[in-house]
């Protein structure tokens, strides 16, 4: 008897795994992954009016979806940035400090030490589909980067541009294989390029998997090549005359009080047709929104893709008599454009979070289902801001934006009192970058909209700016503030400075 019923609970035993085992299965082939497409610009502000040609991409996404407000860069430079972006991590753990192999970009150390725990490493053992079309890292594809040959662990197809960007007469790394393109508009357009290789990846993925692809036009960075049929728009339009531009750098550290103010008319008008031709070329990006928008919708997988749209650093053109660049610390440089739609996002929010490039890896394999506790990365997931019902989250109190000066060895013959020690030079010896145009800031919100920096030069220079006060900062304010708030602000600088991972993110 006893062994009679022994047998009859097996036999139901064996019944419920095989059911439990049924549900599951049947459960992971109705629950799929949504899919996820990040649009990364280059060199795009957001403060001179970086976004006002992106008129399909503010409807298509920003109006669809969310649009942050306060997004930030941890850097304001190309490799430095992306590689930020693809690591989640802060400049000073990842250590890629400039756009030089000197300076760690694409290096053999960043191949080997970072590149295989970056995101798309990730997403690629989630069962993602990946794809890459565009400039990736400033030395990529260089002979001492290992080449065209060098594809990075984690995509699937690789179309990544050799160098920095470039509109025609470029070479990509099609799949590890070099590949050389000319000057023809309907073949070689890079803008287009990348789109039209996007939708063919559409085309042919398998629909029983997720995908993932990253887009990184050239545009608006130099040398501002439109394509033909956007050359003569924008022609009566000029930079901005408001903020700071053509001020002098009063009470600034001593690079910003090199230039000569009030500008030369010849700089004046370099920088303004360099904004024009930086609005033309936008056009192609807003062109290649319309079109990814259009190809998810016919294929049906529009509502079920997250597409975030951003850049990895602002820009500017004449502020503070400087002619045109990044690199500083100041909000024209720092601050990006950050647009994001997806599943689970309510229409027309602008949201006022501060968030930052290095949470892009968190929140893109937040989305993807990945437990973030196994991540070792500094950023952390703004899901729980753009969509509160499908996270729970908290805001960062404060952040930081770090940048280490780049100068060469040997004095610019335009610059000659300045000595050694200096790049990116104009006429008139207006000097963009220094070997100690080298700072750390610490950024808030919550408690003040104030800013905090901190250079590493021969006078220890500190910069203080109250935004709500001056939001051009064109006062430093750094003898007139309570020094208890200036110690504060310092140990938040310090905390920051040498963060890891989780005490990145737990501050208080």
């Amino acid at each position: 008897m006893a062994s009679s019923r022994t047998s009859s609970a097996r036999v139901v035993s064996t019944c419920v795994l095989v059911t439990l085992l049924t549900c599951t299965l049947r459960c992971s082939e109705c629950v799929k992954l949504n899919n996820i497409v990040l649009i990364l610009t280059d060199d795009q502000d957001v403060e001179m009016g970086g976004m006002t040609p992106m008129k399909k991409t503010k409807v298509l996404i920003g109006d669809a979806g969310v649009t942050f407000s306060n997004a930030f860069t941890a850097t304001p430079l190309c490799c430095p940035s992306r590689s930020s972006i693809l690591s989640g991590k802060y400049p000073h753990n990842h250590l890629v400090r400039n756009n030089s192999i000197s300076g760690n970009c694409s290096s053999v150390t960043w191949q080997k030490e970072v590149e295989p725990l970056a995101f798309p490493v990730y997403l690629n053992k989630m069962s993602y589909q990946t794809f890459y079309g565009g400039k990736y890292l400033n030395q990529y594809g260089s002979k001492d980067a290992g080449g065209v040959a060098h594809v990075p662990p984690g995509w699937d197809q690789w179309h990544a541009l050799v160098g920095n960007s470039q509109y025609y007469n470029y070479t990509l790394s099609a799949n590890g294989k070099e590949e050389k393109h000319g000057d023809n508009y309907e073949k070689d357009y890079l803008t287009d390029l990348v789109l039209n290789r996007s939708l063919h990846f559409l085309e042919e993925r398998s629909p029983s998997h997720p995908f993932f692809m990253m887009l990184c036009p050239p545009s608006p960075h130099s040398p501002w090549t439109a394509a033909p049929q956007y050359q003569k728009t924008f022609s009566d339009v000029k930079a901005p005359r408001d903020g700071s531009f053509n001020k002098p750098g009063k009470d600034k550290h001593w690079l910003l009080r090199q230039p000569v103010n009030p500008m030369s008319n010849s700089s004046i008008e370099y920088l303004d047709d360099a904004f024009r031709r930086r609005w033309q070329t936008l056009l192609s990006v807003d062109d290649m929104v319309e079109q990814l928008i259009k190809k998810l919708d016919s294929l049906k997988e529009l509502d079920n893709t997250y597409i975030f749209y951003t850049s990895d650093h602002g820009y500017h053109t004449g502020q503070f008599s400087l002619p045109i660049d990044k690199r500083q610390l100041y909000e024209f440089d720092i601050r990006i454009p950050l647009l994001v739609r997806g599943p689970g996002i309510k229409a027309n929010q602008t949201l006022q979070s501060p968030v930052m490039n290095i949470d892009l890896p968190m929140t893109i394999l937040d989305i993807a289902g990945v437990n973030l506790s196994t991540v070792n990365m500094d950023g952390q997931s703004f899901l729980p801001q753009m969509a509160p019902s499908l996270r729970n989250g908290t805001e960062r109190p404060f952040f930081l934006v770090e940048y280490t000066g780049e100068g060469y060895a040997s004095e610019d013959p335009s610059c000659p009192k300045l000595g050694p020690g200096l790049a990116h030079c104009f006429p008139d010896c207006v000097c963009e970058d220094a070997f100690n145009n080298t700072y750390a800031c610490v950024r808030t919100l919550k408690d003040g909209n104030l800013q905090y920096c901190e250079f590493a030069d021969n006078e220890s220079f500190v910069e203080v700016y109250n935004l709500t006060a001056d939001p051009h900062q064109l006062e430093n304010i750094v003898k007139k503030v309570d020094p208890s708030l200036l110690q504060i602000m310092n140990q938040r600088l310090i905390k920051l400075q040498s963060c890891m991972g989780n005490s990145c993110r737990n501050l208080k």
